[in-house]
């Protein structure tokens, strides 16, 4: 009963940090957190751990418990979820270090999307320069699309 009770509070303050951890949007920490909160519950549940009292049962006990008392496959059932969000949260983390700095393969931006559809910013051409951006339209470079963008822009001075 005192085991059953320590392990349940353990796993209720470990599943709240969890979410506060989530709360924050760090949800691969949030999800490693769970994991590691489930471990207690689910060992007591599963009758492998057990806190004062007899030292361990007997495994003719053990095994008779495991095969009659549906609580011990629940227990064993919230390790497995343990092990599956550890191993998710792993995954998750390789796959964001091959997302950030695997990406040499590709490359970061199409070529032609390094010139700007409208003209050139702050440092670039002037206001009065609507002859160059009109030159480019009829070359067929896809700036068609944009031309109400322009006329509104053009009448506000931009």
């Amino acid at each position: 009963m005192f085991t059953t009770t320590v392990c349940a509070a353990l796993s209720a303050a470990g599943l709240a940090i969890a979410l506060l951890t989530a709360y924050r949007r760090r949800f691969r920490r949030a999800t490693k957190i769970a994991a590691l909160s489930l471990v207690p519950v689910g060992l007591a549940m599963a009758g492998l751990v057990k806190l004062g009292g007899k030292v361990g049962k007997a495994t003719g006990d053990w095994a008779t418990d495991l095969v009659f008392k549906p609580s011990v496959w629940g227990g064993f059932g919230v390790l497995a979820v343990a092990v599956v969000l550890w191993v998710a949260q792993r995954f998750a983390g390789e796959r964001a270090k091959r997302k950030a700095g695997g990406g040499a393969a590709a490359p970061a931006a199409a070529p032609a999307a390094s010139q700007p559809a409208l003209g050139a910013g702050r440092g670039g051409k002037s206001r009065g320069s609507a002859a160059a951006t009109t030159g480019r339209r009829g070359s067929g470079s896809g700036d068609e699309d944009f031309s109400d963008i322009e006329a509104i822009l053009k009448k506000h001075g931009i």
